[in-house]
């Protein structure tokens, strides 16, 4: 996302009790970049996630 080679990108979220996570924006510079929330599906047993990124 820093190069700014990503348009969109999707993210499928799946609740877990026990567990360790992932940080998955470590190193983003947020102030360069601009997250618009996309329209996704519900599901009954996962969070559907989009967003559209823009340079700011």
């Amino acid at each position: 996302m820093n190069a700014s080679l990503v348009d969109e990108f999707s993210i499928t979220l799946s609740p877990v009790l026990f567990g360790v996570g992932t940080r998955l924006f470590d190193g983003v510079d947020a102030s360069r970049i601009a997250l618009e929330p996309v329209p996704s599906e519900p599901s009954s047993r996962v969070t559907h996630l989009t967003y559209a990124v823009h340079p700011r």
